[in-house]
């Protein structure tokens, strides 16, 4: 007999799934039965918000769809946090929780680990959230909670079981077919290269849904001699190319560019004011001729478009290329994105240019590196301005929900998904002590991640906003631990320097002689 707990690992194993971060509970041992003989790999983080944080790092960097245990009520509300991370960035992540039995849902009988509706709960958050009922209705909900890692916009799903169904005799069941990715109708395909092809200043605006799509999106650009503006989740998909523009498109530089332009093409971007309004004006750059071309329907009915295409961005921009004359109309692309380059570099100002030089000392120490990231001063200033150069390379959770925690276990979860990279982590000393413990599950799977702590003494960032709106400065000076013993007691390399970017470099080049974790502590200017 098989028993739904082991049917679901195995279901697991057949959809592709390779890793698992999970805390065991009383409530989830059932889901363990069948774990160790299936190849997948658990790893244990030390919170269920690092579970989510982990499997949300695993996905970007895999591309294959993170997956979390979690236990019935604090496990699932704890996790919650990373499900709406990963549901503002579009990042594929499952959730398998269990639930208490059937008979006491929702009656509020003082059973542990209850809620009044732990469903709903997760269906808040959740793309899709599935509810077991029945023995023969897994491999259905499987289906359903996989659905949107196949085709359309990804994001977290949930799938919860029953306590008393976990360890019901599965009855057989078949993968659903997969489903194939959104073809672009050719009508709007070749209504959209006509505005193109006579477009004399065309601008591309990239988002995280073009980050896999990097050679398409060269060679359309060269094609259109159109500057490409990369939001902060396609950083590095056009590295060091003439016509990047490794900007914020809310900086003033980037909006002139964008108004100046007679064709906007937007891929695989939602428009939202953490990316183009992150100053709050209530204002987004006007934009002519706007294209879009996304994987999610719904998405493309939020903001008024010349011409929608709903649509996979690798496909879409090749399809669009065929569409092309093989010479271009456009006039002095290169020319363009240098002098955007240049004034969005100097308006971010000196303190911000001197963040963005330790970053390029980091990149440059490490090539290929993976730099996961906090709500931290350094993040600000990079998510503004800084190429890097591995596609989908830099990532953090300082946009969309802007959840603190994050860069620790995302960074753990990236290193799991390409072992051979290494990654650095950079975190605030404050954002660092929502998941310190988290290093413990590096150290445990011997990663070679470098974790940097800006250390300001505080919440700097929020302390400068205080004072701008004439606030006094309340709470933002928590005090940091001793990293240098908190390295000691995780038993890591730790190394101690100042903002310079020669200082980090060389203090980079050293962790790199370890093969696993080290912490870099800079101390900041306060």
């Amino acid at each position: 007999m098989t028993s739904i707990g082991e049917a679901l690992v195995e279901q697991l194993t057949a959809r592709g799934v390779d890793t698992v971060f999970g805390i065991p509970g009383v409530h989830t041992i059932e889901l363990y039965r069948g774990l160790a003989n299936s190849g997948i790999r658990h790893v244990t983080p030390r919170h269920e918000q690092g579970a989510g944080f982990m499997a949300d790092g695993y996905a970007r960097v895999s591309g294959k769809p993170g997956v979390a245990f979690v236990i019935t009520g604090p496990g699932l509300t704890n996790i919650l946090t990373p499900m709406a991370q990963a549901r503002a960035d579009s990042v594929p992540i499952l959730v398998v929780s269990s639930v208490n039995h059937t008979a006491s849902l929702g009656k509020g009988l003082g059973h542990l680990h209850e809620l009044p509706d732990q469903h709903a709960l997760a269906a808040s958050v959740a793309l899709i959230s599935e509810h077991i009922t029945e023995p023969d209705q897994l491999c259905t909900s499987l289906d359903k909670v996989f659905a949107p890692f196949q085709s359309g916009r990804p994001g977290p799903t949930h799938i919860q079981i029953p306590l008393d169904i976990f360890k019901d005799e599965h009855t057989e069941g078949d993968l659903g077919k997969p489903a194939h990715p959104r073809v672009a109708e050719p009508m709007l395909i070749a209504a959209a290269a006509q505005i193109l092809a006579v477009a004399k200043r065309p601008v591309i605006l990239a988002g995280g849904g073009a980050k896999r799509a990097g050679e398409a999106l060269r060679k359309l650009a060269e094609r259109l001699d159109a500057p490409v503006v990369q939001t902060v989740n396609a950083r590095g998909v056009l590295f060091g190319h003439p016509l990047s523009i490794p900007a914020s498109p809310s900086l003033q530089a980037v909006r002139n560019l964008i108004e100046e332009s007679d064709a906007v093409l937007a891929v695989g971007t939602e428009l939202g004011p953490t990316d183009y309004d992150m100053y709050g004006t209530g204002t987004m750059a006007k934009m002519s001729a706007l294209i879009r071309v996304d994987i999610c329907a719904e998405q493309l009915t939020r903001h008024e478009a010349e011409i929608a295409i709903e649509g996979e961005a690798i496909q879409t921009l090749s399809d669009l290329l065929e569409h092309l004359p093989p010479t271009g109309n456009g006039m002095g692309g290169p020319e363009r994105a240098k002098r955007t380059r240049l004034a969005a570099l100097k308006e971010i100002g000196p303190e911000y240019r001197a963040q963005v030089e330790v970053l390029n000392a980091l990149r440059d120490v490490v090539p290929g590196t993976i730099m996961v990231g906090d709500s931290t001063q350094p993040i600000y200033a990079g998510n503004l301005y800084y190429d890097h150069d591995r596609a989908g390379g830099w990532f953090n959770a300082a946009t969309g929900y802007g959840a603190l925690g994050y860069g620790i276990p995302a960074a753990i979860g990236a290193s799991i998904a390409d072992p051979e990279a290494r990654v650095i982590c950079i975190a605030g000393d404050g954002g660092a002590q929502f998941s310190l413990p988290e290093i413990m599950t590096a150290v445990d799977e011997n990663l070679p991640i470098t974790f940097v702590i800006w250390n300001n003494h505080g919440y700097r960032e929020i302390a400068i906003s205080m004072q701008d709106a004439g606030v006094s400065v309340v709470g933002c000076d928590p005090s940091p631990p001793n990293f240098k013993a908190t390295a000691s007691s995780f038993g890591i390399p730790y190394f101690h320097i100042r903002t310079t970017p020669g200082a980090v470099a060389e203090a980079m080049a050293s962790a790199t002689r370890h093969s696993g974790p080290s912490m870099i502590e800079i101390e900041a200017p306060t």
